[in-house]
């Protein structure tokens, strides 16, 4: 009779174990567990840990609650201004809602694909050329509603969509690079003309002030010389400019209007041969010397 009663409480203990590895399920910190009774979604989802159903009546599906990173495929496309493109992009998504999505969506990643590359598509044919390349963050903004707003009652939410990257033919990209040099180009020129500019109004100050004073041009000129002896050449050029002639030649008028006439002398010749007393007045060099600088700037 003991060995009976010893025999029934083993093969009790032992079947309870089995329903208790049977019914028990673990479920994870990052997942949720949904139920489904005899078909019927029963009971609120069930939270992480420890958690039991009823064998061959309950049946549950855990869905995974992490942000799910999604590479949309290259979609291919025309913008607004006629270009061929090739886009791709990544989706972030996670579920808020278990219930939802595994009841009201077959395969919601999968559903969530086909979302994307409908809208990416769409996006391309409603944008132009320099919007994708340049205003991404508006773009990306409106992808991230297109996709938001069925993925709701899926029970799933748009964390962020991105562009990646914009392919463009090879054409287009020889054309963009030969418009962006010619750009610079034009601002370079730009820069020029004016740094010409700026430059002309201070030499045309310089050369007024050096007309105040002449004195300026003969210092600017001894500081043009100290400037080029300071390199060690072996032959110097100097420049004359003509001021310093114009100089020279004023102040040889001045000094022939200044110096006395010559007197001459009357002499009897009817009784005396004839003798005449000259005045001999030294050459002036400043003349010859002005003759031969400039006999030397001519050549």
């Amino acid at each position: 009779m003991v060995e009976e009663l010893i025999g029934a409480v083993a093969a009790a203990g032992t079947a309870g174990l089995v329903y208790l590895a049977s019914a028990a399920r673990v479920v994870k910190q990052y997942e949720r567990g949904v139920v489904f009774r005899l078909g019927r979604l029963h009971g609120e989802v069930r939270r992480p840990g420890f958690n039991l159903i009823v064998p061959a009546v309950d049946r549950m599906r855990k869905v995974n609650l992490q942000i799910v990173t999604m590479p949309v495929p290259a979609q291919e496309g025309i913008t607004r201004d006629n270009v061929t493109v090739r886009v791709d992009a990544v989706v972030y998504f996670k579920v808020v809602d278990p219930a939802a999505a595994v009841v009201n969506v077959e395969d919601y990643r999968f559903a969530v694909s086909q979302m994307a590359q409908t809208s990416l598509r769409s996006i391309i044919g409603k944008s132009e050329l320099d919007d994708l390349l340049s205003n991404r963050e508006k773009l990306n903004q409106g992808l991230e509603l297109m996709i938001d707003s069925p993925a709701v009652e899926w029970g799933v939410t748009i964390d962020r969509v991105e562009i990646k990257d914009v392919s463009l033919p090879d054409t287009m990209k020889r054309s963009m690079a030969r418009q962006a040099e010619a750009d610079r180009e034009r601002r370079a020129r730009l820069i020029n003309a004016d740094a010409e500019y700026q430059a002309s109004k201070k030499l045309s100050q310089a050369a007024q002030q050096m007309a105040d004073t002449p004195s300026a041009l003969q210092l600017r000129l001894l500081q043009t010389v100290m400037a080029v002896a300071a390199e060690k050449n072996s032959t110097l050029v100097l420049p004359i400019p003509v001021e310093l002639l114009r100089f020279l030649e004023r102040g040889h008028q001045e000094g022939a209007q200044q110096a006395p006439a010559p007197t001459e002398r009357s002499v009897d010749t009817t009784e005396h041969p004839v003798a005449v007393d000259t005045t001999e007045h030294p050459v002036d060099t400043t003349q010859q010397a002005i003759d031969e600088l400039r006999h030397a700037v001519e050549k």
